[in-house]
């Protein structure tokens, strides 16, 4: 029996889901986000879109690109009843199910044949259902691997429905241009267009020497993406819910900037763990306990997946600044959860996600080799002891 794997996606889905819930805002450039000035963008609807606005941007930004956007903060309860109730329509469709993020998943169908004619029925089928009982459009792509799967479900955005059958994988492939492989992002992609390989043809009847020479051990992973290879099977239970990092300090913590370095810090260690385990989160949760032991945690989800201590960081001081802070901090931690595979290297609608990217990669490596003290950022640099620090500003 052939393998066929499916990848749901919901468009837009936090954006969606408002237009849903107020319908005065159907067809209009909706920014689901914090509203203060160090807010980020959680996701934006196809409108909002269409003027650069992408998740993980910090909302001043989003407001120069899009004066006309209508911000809205984020409803997460709305979010997670909607989908629990996409996912439980997910599992009739399949026994192998792996659920992504909150609106997005894999299912292995290759059981179904028996209760469908077509694939095409069965991709039909479950948006119907989806769209029948949630108001909510989802692209679905099916093929014979979760990269084909995944690169389906993107092609005919929004409310799409692309089946790469087998034997064709190839052919279909071969006239992309090579920044749809993933891993590929802008660097990359300027690298092999100047050395010749503009499509993923190109790729394809390339000599694996040549690609090893020029990309090292990613020329091979490019290899076989090029002819659609993926071995990875539908995971049903993952064993790594979250990856988080937190300090209990010996004196409480009243100084903003001590305060913002310590996220920072906790930001850029989940990053890595993240990255060290070929994840990314759509999930980041902030705790804050205090003095007086009270503990405190807020959450945010976003749609676009991240291993990024700047992205991180930005949504976790978001979260901090919903916090009413009276008193002095004894303990901090950063949580990454909703975890999923990198299946893209680079945001379709960030340009300098692949610079952001590479550059993390390439300090883990030098870390890994070196140490960690042969390169760090700025904020690890300063003294991780203050004067006064347990007494509150004068």
């Amino acid at each position: 029996m052939r393998r066929w794997i499916m990848h749901v996606d919901m468009d837009a889905f936090f954006a969606s889901v408002e237009q849903r819930d107020h319908p005065e805002l159907k067809g209009k450039p909706v920014i689901v986000g914090g509203r203060s000035r160090r807010g980020v963008v959680a996701t934006a609807s196809y409108e909002a879109r269409k003027f650069g606005v992408h998740s993980a941007m910090p909302v001043s930004r989003a407001r120069e690109l899009c004066p006309s956007g209508i911000f809205v903060e984020p409803h997460f309860e709305a979010y997670k009843e909607t989908s629990d109730r996409i996912h439980e329509i997910m599992l009739h469709y399949a026994d192998a199910y792996e659920p992504i993020s909150l609106d997005e998943a894999f299912l292995d169908i290759s059981g179904m044949g028996s209760q469908y004619p077509t694939l095409g029925a069965i991709g039909r089928a479950i948006k119907k259902e989806i769209l029948d009982k949630t108001e909510l459009v989802a692209s679905v792509g099916i093929a014979p691997n979760k990269f084909l799967a995944k690169m389906a479900s993107d092609m005919d955005k929004p409310d799409g429905l692309r089946i790469i059958p087998y034997g064709k994988e190839k052919e279909i492939l071969r006239p992309l241009p090579v920044r749809r492989l993933w891993g590929v992002g802008k660097v990359m992609e300027s690298r092999l267009i100047q050395a010749g390989y503009r499509v993923i043809g190109d790729i394809q009847d390339a000599p694996a020497e040549e690609l090893a020479a020029l990309l090292g051990n990613q020329g091979a992973l490019l290899k076989r993406l090029s002819f659609g290879l993926d071995d990875r099977p539908v995971e049903s239970g993952r064993e790594i819910k979250s990856i988080g990092d937190e300090s209990t300090y010996e004196n409480d913590l009243f100084d903003p900037h001590r305060i913002d370095r310590e996220i920072a810090v906790h930001s850029d260690i989940v990053a890595q763990r993240l990255r060290k385990h070929g994840l990314t989160a759509r999930t980041v949760t902030l705790k804050i306990r205090f003095a007086s032991f009270r503990t405190v945690t807020r959450s945010i989800s976003f749609e676009e997946g991240t291993s990024l201590q700047e992205e991180i960081y930005r949504y976790a001081v978001s979260l901090l600044q919903k916090i009413p802070v009276h008193e002095g901090i004894r303990l901090i931690g950063v949580t990454a959860s909703h975890l999923g595979p990198p299946l893209s290297m680079e945001s379709l609608f960030s340009e300098n996600r692949d610079k952001r990217n590479r550059a993390a990669a390439a300090m883990d490596e030098i870390q890994a080799r070196f140490g960690r003290k042969a390169l760090q950022k700025g904020f690890w640099l300063e003294g991780k002891e203050e004067k006064g620090e347990g007494d509150p500003p004068k």
